[in-house]
């Protein structure tokens, strides 16, 4: 009976100590396994993050790239905009346009008002028809003179916004048209206005 008593209660601590063993083991998988588990969860938050912020900046970079093509695109436009009213001005500037018609054509009319039937004929010839004349020369070198300008500007546009944009071929053509025009009708309003070319008829 003794001995009896005595294997169960050695078989019962066999038990509970076996009981705890496995207890200890399972909650050490357990937590291993939580904290696994913890940490493949931090790491994809991680990534997650990474790639956000990624596409973050490379929308942001897409978004400067987009604003900055368009405002070279406005540039662009209002400069060649600019070089092709710089070559029309110098169109004008070379047949004088209405304007030099119109205020011809006045400068005569004051001419006659002003002249006598007693002057003489080379004072009359002058009232009527050389003032007429200077003023249609002085109007073609005005549209002249802004041409030039014009053209001029365009062409230094570049360097007083920024440098290092090329500017396009057709607006350098343009601007350039415009400035050769705008040289050659001064050149010759200049020529008309001081009877250099086209001067007077004598009336000896």
């Amino acid at each position: 009976m003794g001995t009896k008593a005595v294997d169960e209660t050695d078989l019962k601590d066999a038990k509970s100590t076996d009981a705890e063993v496995v207890g200890k083991e399972t909650r050490k998988a357990a937590e291993t396994e939580d904290a696994v588990v913890a940490e493949g969860a931090a790491v994809a938050d991680g990534a997650d993050g990474a790639l956000d912020d990624e596409d973050f900046e490379q929308d942001e970079d897409g978004a400067d790239a987009a604003g900055t093509d368009k405002g070279a695109a406005s540039a662009g436009v209002g400069q060649g905009a600019v070089a092709v009213v710089a070559a029309a001005l110098g169109v004008v500037g070379l047949s004088g346009g209405w304007l030099g018609t119109v205020a011809s054509a006045r400068e005569s009319l004051i001419g006659q008002l002003k002249t006598s039937q007693s002057a003489s004929v080379a004072e009359q010839v002058q009232q009527v028809y050389g003032d007429s004349w200077k003023t249609t020369a002085l109007v073609g070198g005005l549209f002249a003179l802004a041409a030039l300008v014009t053209g001029v500007a365009v062409l230094l546009r570049p360097a007083f916004g920024d440098p290092g944009r090329v500017q396009a071929p057709w607006i350098k053509s343009v601007a350039w048209a415009g400035v050769a025009l705008g040289v050659i009708g001064l050149a010759l309003a200049i020529a008309k206005y001081s009877n250099i070319i086209l001067g007077l008829p004598s009336t000896a």
